[in-house]
């Protein structure tokens, strides 16, 4: 080679060398999180473990709001109701098989109830599973998910995690919103892909939930249905409610002047105090209404079925149902008017063919339910204004209820049996989508979860109502409530035991009734542990103070709220579900 040469071949190394630069690389975890962030996820609700633990500090590091629990039970309820309150898919990562079991209850609740949310889930390998060769917690994670969400995916290269997730988020909120199951193998996250393709592969859903307009024949003809009805009657749902049409569901309610009934995540869309509310003549307008139209209400357990005697005679009523799920229509009973669509969009199609000319309800109707509302608000209030020590839960209810009408921006979270049953009916609510309770399976255990997710993703005081059983499936996350400093006020209606704290052991032996807690059992000392306020009352004014200050102050605050032991009824509105046998053993002699 001569000498000219081979400096040009030097030359063009050097040239190589200075400009053929490595490509910068990306990997499993951060399209993760890019892909969330992405589609405008902002929190996560988690228990740390492997192999999520990496992902959660990346995402931290991102500007991501991560909310470490104690359980993934809770964890999973946090994000569930996150989706409900924002309609966007709210994300709950756990860890393999037993942290994807946890949380998995949570992801059939959101499912059942209609709330949005995605459980992502580290797993074992698909070849290791499939062979059964026993991986650290091996299990078919997908297979067992399934058949209790909406929808299940997994994800086995870093390239799909972009429309992964983007079938995700669409399934959890299109249509009728529901649980979303997202596997990802632990080997994923440290696949690598050049920076520049990872970024080409992720997918900003466009319309996730696309408006669903329902057929001008539906709309017509339940309107004329409407028309005809002489006790005419509206149910409101926690559809309606998360659907966010507020605006349209209650101009629809106002210029119809058709009494209405909320139920009880719907409660607030108008508030509880409004002329038409038939909340306090519940039992009388579903036994003598004659047309009623449900709007995101759906004809289960909590409404009788439609039938039965809570319903009057069979056949004396004609049903009229806005919902965006085909399938719910006759579902128990017939629908004389089905209309399917998303209820923002059925609302206003509504609206427009109710001018000028649309009737009054009958004024007898109006004037009857009137007076059944007042005559039973005027039963209730010597009630609810009893002083006495200790407290009943009509008392103590009372003085809550007064916390919340001077605060209608709260939020408040409900569950147990007596303390979920009377408190449905006897606080009211001002503003949409400030109670959120136990929902369509009665499920305890969601208080803590849904409190906490509250909390963050709106800003406001939280009011938590929980009953002493119900507090315990998740009272550990009252640590969780310090750590972040959440202005949450827990208040436990302590009665020493599920439904009532006087059962006792009919052997007579030294165990206790399965039924009773420890007595005078301070839950408030739970709190101080961790940094919070904890009180102790045992009077209604005295829990009115109490409540009042927490929730002016902001601080973590837990009250143990002293309630007659004898205080209570079993198992409150579904005492019919515990059978009774007719044949008893006599006891021990």
């Amino acid at each position: 080679m001569s000498s000219a040469a081979a400096t040009a071949v030097k030359n063009q190394a050097a040239d190589v060398s200075e400009t053929d630069t490595p490509p910068a690389l990306t990997d499993g975890f951060q399209l993760v999180i890019d892909a969330l962030k992405l589609n405008g996820i902002e929190n996560f609700y988690t228990v740390p473990g492997i192999p999520i633990s990496d992902l959660l500090r990346m995402a931290q590091a991102e500007g991501l709001r991560v909310i470490s629990f104690r359980h993934e039970q809770n964890a999973g309820n946090a994000a569930a109701i996150a989706g409900f309150l924002t309609k966007k898919p709210g994300v709950c990562l756990t860890v393999s098989a037993p942290g994807f079991l946890n949380g998995l209850t949570a992801l059939a609740n959101a499912t059942t109830n209609c709330f949005p949310m995605i459980l992502i889930s580290g797993s074992s390998e698909r070849e290791i599973v499939d062979l059964q060769q026993g991986d650290y917690e091996e299990m078919d994670q997908l297979a067992i998910a399934k058949p209790l969400c909406k929808a299940a995916f997994r994800i086995l290269h870093a390239q799909d995690i972009g429309i992964g997730v983007a079938r995700a988020i669409r399934a959890a909120v299109s249509g009728r919103p529901g649980g979303v199951y997202l596997d990802l193998p632990a080997k994923l996250f440290s696949q690598v892909l050049d920076e520049v393709e990872g970024k080409k592969s992720l997918v900003k859903v466009i319309d996730p939930a696309p408006a669903q307009l329902p057929d001008p024949s539906a709309i017509t003809r339940a309107l004329d249905v409407l028309k005809s009805a002489k006790r005419p009657l509206i149910v409101l749902g926690k559809g309606a409610a998360y659907a966010q049409a507020d605006e349209e569901v209650r101009a629809l309610v106002e210029k119809s002047g058709i009494p209405f009934l909320q139920m009880s995540m719907a409660k607030g869309l108008l508030p509880d105090t409004h002329p038409q509310s038939a909340g306090a003549a519940r039992s009388m307008v579903l036994k003598d209404a004659d047309v009623v139209m449900l709007v995101g209400a759906r004809l289960n357990w909590l409404l009788s079925h439609g039938k039965g005697k809570t319903w009057g005679a069979p056949g004396s009523k004609k049903f009229i149902q806005i919902d965006i799920e085909p399938k719910e229509m006759d579902s128990n009973v017939e629908i004389v008017a089905p209309v399917v669509g998303d209820i923002g969009s059925c609302m206003s199609a509504l609206l427009a063919g109710i001018d000028g000319n649309w009737p009054a309800p009958p004024a007898d109707w109006v004037s009857a339910v009137s007076a059944r509302r007042e005559a039973n608000i005027g039963k209730m209030a010597p009630k609810l204004m009893s002083n006495a020590s200790p407290m009943n839960f009509h008392g103590a209810l009372g003085a809550l209820r007064r916390v919340v009408k001077e605060r209608p921006d709260a939020i408040l979270v409900n569950e147990g049996a007596n303390t979920l049953d009377l408190a449905r009916g006897i606080i009211d609510m001002y503003e949409p989508r400030k109670r959120l309770d136990v929902g369509t399976w009665g499920v305890m255990g969601i208080g803590m979860g849904y409190a906490v997710a509250a909390a963050v993703e709106t800003g406001k005081p939280v009011l938590a109502i929980e009953g002493d059983s119900a507090f315990g499936f998740s009272g550990m996350e009252v640590e969780t409530i310090c750590r972040y400093k959440l202005p949450i006020c827990v208040v436990v209606f302590n009665n020493s035991g599920i439904y009532r704290g006087t059962d006792v052991n009919p052997t007579g032996g030294s165990d206790p009734s399965p039924m009773v807690f420890m007595p005078d059992t301070r839950y408030d000392k739970m709190m101080e542990a961790f940094g919070g306020v904890g009180v102790h009352v045992t009077a209604p004014d005295e829990l009115y103070r109490a409540v009042s200050e927490a929730m002016d102050s902001g601080k973590p605050t837990l009250i143990n709220a002293v309630i007659d032991p004898a205080a209570g009824t079993e198992s409150g509105n579904i005492g019919s579900l515990n059978p009774t046998s007719s044949v008893r053993k006599a006891p021990a002699q």
